[in-house]
């Protein structure tokens, strides 16, 4: 778990004509991503990069030199090493290592696989697709997912569908 990539950040289309790129953050903030300089294997290095006001960034690559290469990025995933990031506290996780974790309810019920991990404002909500291809919700608090680990992600009987 430790070398797999983690998405920190998409290229949501060129800036300008210089070689600039939008992104869209999936991190805390601007400095949080900063701090990296390398991104997709050391396919891609950052020059500098700027709040954009809106809740995303502008960066510039060494790679990138003009507009035309920067719409080409269009749709890139910025990722890095989960080995680079921080250590988490107690309690604390990655998106990334949710991702793909087998769900079982707390009575030991296979349930499915952890598909999502999404945010609407009010905290993460984890979404479980069922063996049938069917898929449910479950916010990931104390009371709706009592445990996980890096083999499994364990839900509460109530919020188990």
């Amino acid at each position: 778990m430790q070398d797999k990539p983690v998405t920190l950040a998409a290229v949501a289309g060129a800036h300008g004509v210089t070689g600039e790129v939008r992104l869209k953050l999936f991190g805390e903030s601007v400095s949080a991503l900063s701090r990296f300089k390398l991104f997709n294997d050391g396919a891609l290095t950052l020059k500098k990069m700027r709040d954009d006001g809106k809740g995303g960034a502008i960066a510039r690559f060494a790679e990138i030199a003009d507009r035309t290469a920067a719409e080409k990025l269009r749709g890139t995933l910025l990722t890095v090493p989960r080995s680079a990031l921080p250590p988490l506290e107690e309690g604390e996780y990655y998106h990334a290592d949710l991702l793909g974790l087998p769900a079982i309810s707390d009575e030991g019920v296979p349930l499915g696989v952890v598909v999502a991990v999404e945010n609407y404002g009010a905290g993460d909500v984890i979404e479980i697709e069922k063996p049938d291809g069917k898929k449910f919700m479950v916010p990931m608090n104390e009371a709706a997912v009592p445990e996980w680990s890096e083999a499994r992600l364990v839900v509460a009987a109530g919020f188990a569908e």
